[in-house]
């Protein structure tokens, strides 16, 4: 009994110490361009297949069309791609450069850069913009929390909520 108890765990042993090599995905650093409405190089009528082969990196991906339809999601960086809405959106914890500082501005500083508003609500402001749409969501300190760019006018921008 000892020498079948002791075998077992010789092999459970060396079955554990034979490792797979596994090279960790590299992701390039995410640069937005708020003002030309780009990730890197992509917009956001970018392909699903595009986003995943340029950022490898992703952290889920869904192709659920009943709800917000296909999305590439990058929740350690806090940034989603709405690929079948052509929309982009980037949340207060983003992990990389925007071009504009907006993430935590002041709703009442970003005349200079954005202009007057299209549509306003209390807690998001809608502006045109040479691409499309910015969409810029306030907490209750009416500071930004939420970017969201789309390259549709605010008549046909369908956002997922």
């Amino acid at each position: 009994m000892k020498n079948i108890c002791l075998a077992l765990c010789c092999l459970a042993l060396s079955l554990s110490s034979i490792g797979q090599l596994k090279a960790k995905v590299i992701c390039p650093a995410f640069d937005v361009d708020i003002l030309e409405g780009k990730v890197n190089t992509y917009k956001a009528t970018a392909g699903a297949g595009e986003i995943k082969a340029k950022f490898p990196c992703f952290t889920s991906a869904t192709t659920d069309s009943a709800k917000c339809g296909e999305a590439i999601y990058f929740k350690d960086k806090d940034i989603t791609f709405y690929t079948s809405r052509d929309y982009i959106e980037i949340g207060e914890k983003f992990k990389g450069k925007l071009s504009v500082p907006l993430i935590g501005a002041s709703r009442g500083s970003l005349f200079k850069v954005l202009g007057h508003p299209k549509m306003k609500d209390d807690t998001w402001d809608a502006f045109q913009t040479a691409y499309g749409t910015l969409v810029l969501h306030y907490n209750k300190a009416n500071k930004v929390k939420l970017i969201q760019f789309s390259t549709k006018d605010t008549n046909t921008l369908s956002l997922c909520e």
